[in-house]
């Protein structure tokens, strides 16, 4: 793990991060069960070094159905955003993950998760990345129909406080696709 976590330091696209001092964000225990493929760490994440270490993070365990022991601390989550590093701000919220990213990481790194039993894909660029033809045209109607993506994926929409007005408008998420995550979870990590 150590290797490769020194590989995305020294690689030439993460220099200017790394001459920051600024480490890869991402957590890959060997005996996780449940994998979080997000967007990129937050600039909140990234300066405390604790990935989805704020409201939305906050709500992700909400919806998961567990403590943030359990998420942080047993051993049972594996957390690969799309990109380990805080991308920036742009206009209408933080930058977009840069592409090839995930390409070049997240095979590497999910040959180190062999326990593995879902894949929790939280927002459009996971869900492009991991489900490609597969998703549906929108997003939300990839989540709508999240069952057929089951068992190995689990598709969501992103938690932030900014997706309200989503939430809202499609009641459906609170009283079908949440209980049925939280099952889900709670089964895996019995």
């Amino acid at each position: 793990m150590d290797e490769i976590f020194q590989a995305i330091m020294a690689d030439e696209e993460n220099k200017d991060y790394t001459l920051q001092k600024i480490e890869p964000l991402y957590c890959a225990p060997k005996e996780a069960k449940i994998l979080i493929v997000g967007q990129a760490p937050g600039i909140i994440a990234q300066e405390s070094k604790l990935f989805w270490n704020d409201r939305s993070g906050l709500r992700l365990r909400e919806w998961l159905g567990v403590d943030k022991d359990t998420f942080y601390y047993s051993g049972k989550f594996a957390v690969l955003p799309m990109d380990f590093y805080y991308p920036g701000r742009g206009k209408s919220g933080d930058l977009p993950p840069r592409k090839g990213f995930a390409e070049k990481w997240h095979p590497r790194l999910l040959k180190t998760l062999p326990h593995l039993q879902l894949i929790v894909l939280v927002g459009q660029y996971a869900q492009n990345y991991y489900l490609g033809q597969k998703k549906q045209k929108t997003l939300t109607e990839t989540v709508k129909h999240y069952q057929n993506y089951l068992p190995k994926y689990f598709p969501l929409v992103h938690p932030s406080p900014r997706n309200q007005i989503w939430i809202k408008k499609n009641p459906w998420f609170e009283a079908e696709v949440l209980p049925s995550l939280q099952k889900i979870v709670a089964h895996i990590i019995e």
